[in-house]
């Protein structure tokens, strides 16, 4: 039930009625009062732009919800729902004291389905283009709320932006024998997901009311907002909920868990499931959901729990099979496709001290990260005394985890038929890091959104925001970045291989890393890390 007030069970006749069909009229109440399938919700304007703030997409997940595909969200009736402050982000434990992404304390709780959305439509008529926003933190950590995922730069420019929450680590990710023995498809563990359709499905049988298309939707997201995004183009679940895909610095091509059944050493979901619910000392369905929130995330810091790892599985259901044979088969939504990357991902990633200090520590590392290619990673990121070490460390890092992903995704789109569009982010943002962190990972999200206002940056930041968010605001209007007055972005091709550098030249160029990300893609096919 919605945070703001604790509705009857009798309302469900008014949702059914509600659900019969969304007004085609003007905005109700000088625009700041929407009526959504479960009722009305009531939000402010800023600089010109409707937000409305912590709208619930589906029931708390909580209790007997706990562990299961998130539900239809129930009515509120005639009473209209606050919409002026966001939700509670989902349980998750805060990044590091020495994390760049660290920020202020924020409430968190596992009441946390709730979704964003600005709009400047001025009426429900217009259909305009829809952008949904995915968040990243490794599917363990952030929210929809973050401000620099503020939609309103974004819905200044024509789009209708919605960001979303979604179910973190293991109150999201966890797969279990006893959950897939109650699952009606025989599924367990892939509940973040879950959420991220549910969210999708809301926009279908909402987003006209805001005044958007609800025949015109992107997803996008960075990080693991981007593996998100590239499992919702796999999932057949997803299919017809959206129409486009924008990817920043993450893809799911190569191995993956699978739900049981792990093949060779590796380890089933069910398998690191069993083992983190062991930390809980629970063992039956009813111990697992009476377990607090709280205690749940504290199991992930004891010797038994630190193994758990949040990630998708192939499960049968919502992910038949894995995310590379689903587009090598055709198997995925092929809509048009916007993807890239950054310069210096890793910078942000790993610590200094990760990186080996002399010649003969760097040889050992290559030696113990690619075995008997060493020889062939040296020709590719040659390294001739200690001052080159450091570099070579982070851009391999970064091509192996980021670079061959986005161009994987880009070659699989294209080759499948579907408009593809490559980028490679090189600009490096102000700040008093510059000089370690350059264009660290997930430096290009302010820019995407248009968030870089007057007195935050230079100007030439302000120029690369306006035309960045220019760029993918087209994208979502028509499935083609390119606009009146922007450097001209070619499309991807196989034989071409164009791409655009986004820094401080924009710029098309061809062969982005093509001797590194060649060297990755070889491994990738061949199922190594």
């Amino acid at each position: 039930m919605p945070r703001h007030f604790r509705p009857s069970l009798f309302i469900a006749l008014l949702f059914a009625g509600l659900a019969a069909g969304l007004p085609r009229g003007p905005l109700l109440a000088q625009g700041t009062l929407v009526q959504t399938v479960a009722g009305n919700v009531e939000g402010v304007v800023e600089n010109g732009v409707r937000v409305f703030r912590g709208i619930p997409f589906a029931p708390p997940p909580m209790g007997e919800l706990r562990w299961k595909p998130p539900q239809p969200v129930e009515a509120w009736g005639r009473a209209t729902l606050p919409a002026s402050s966001f939700g509670p982000q989902c349980m998750q434990a805060p990044f590091s004291a020495g994390s760049v992404f660290r920020g202020p304390p924020t409430p968190t709780a596992e009441d946390c389905l709730y979704l964003n959305v600005w709009t400047g439509a001025a009426d429900a008529e217009e259909r305009r283009p829809v952008m949904v926003w995915i968040h990243g933190g490794a599917l363990t950590r952030g929210s929809g709320s973050v401000g620099a995922y503020d939609g309103g730069a974004l819905a200044a420019k024509g789009a209708v932006v919605v960001a979303i929450n979604y179910r973190l680590g293991p109150l999201g990710y966890l797969a279990h024998p006893l959950l897939t023995a109650e699952s009606e498809h025989g599924s367990s563990g892939n509940y973040g997901v879950l959420d991220q359709i549910a969210a999708l499905e809301w926009v279908r049988d909402n987003i006209a009311a805001f005044g958007g298309d609800p025949d015109r939707v992107t997803i996008f997201g960075e990080s693991a907002g981007s593996w998100s995004v590239n499992t919702l183009m796999a999932t057949p679940l997803a299919a017809g909920l959206f129409h486009r895909a924008i990817g920043q610095s993450g893809g799911r091509f190569g191995p993956m868990t699978r739900l049981s059944d792990a093949a060779d050493e590796a380890r089933s979901a069910e398998e690191i499931g069993s083992a983190f619910i062991d930390a809980l000392g629970a063992t039956t369905l009813e111990e697992m959901r009476a377990v607090s929130a709280p205690e749940v995330m504290g199991a992930l810091a004891t010797p038994r729990g630190r193994g758990f790892r949040t990630a998708e599985n192939v499960d049968g259901w919502l992910l038949p099979t894995d995310v590379t044979t689903a587009f090598a088969e055709g198997r995925h939504s092929n809509v048009p496709v916007l993807v890239g990357f950054n310069a210096d991902e890793m910078t942000s990633l790993s610590s200094p001290r990760s990186v080996p200090a002399t010649l003969d520590a760097w040889r050992e590392w290559v030696a113990g990260r690619v075995g008997d290619e060493a020889e062939l990673f040296e020709s590719v990121y040659p390294v001739v005394e200690d001052g080159d070490i450091s570099n070579a460390f982070m851009r391999s890092r970064g091509d192996a985890l980021f670079g061959i992903q986005m161009r994987t995704w880009a070659r699989a789109s294209e080759a499948a038929g579907a408009d593809a569009w490559l980028y490679y982010f090189t600009h490096e943002p102000p700040g008093p890091a510059k000089a370690y962190l350059k264009s660290y990972h997930a430096a290009e999200i302010v820019y995407a959104f248009g968030n870089v206002g007057p007195g935050t940056r230079e100007a030439a930041d302000r120029r690369l925001a306006r035309t960045m968010s220019s760029y993918w605001a087209n994208f979502a209007a028509t499935g083609d970045p390119n606009g009146p007055g922007l450097p001209p972005w070619p499309a991807y091709t196989r034989d071409g291989e164009a791409y655009l550098i986004l820094g401080p030249t924009i710029e098309a160029a061809t062969g982005l890393r093509a001797a590194q990300l060649d060297f990755w893609g070889r491994r990738l096919q061949a199922g190594l890390p």
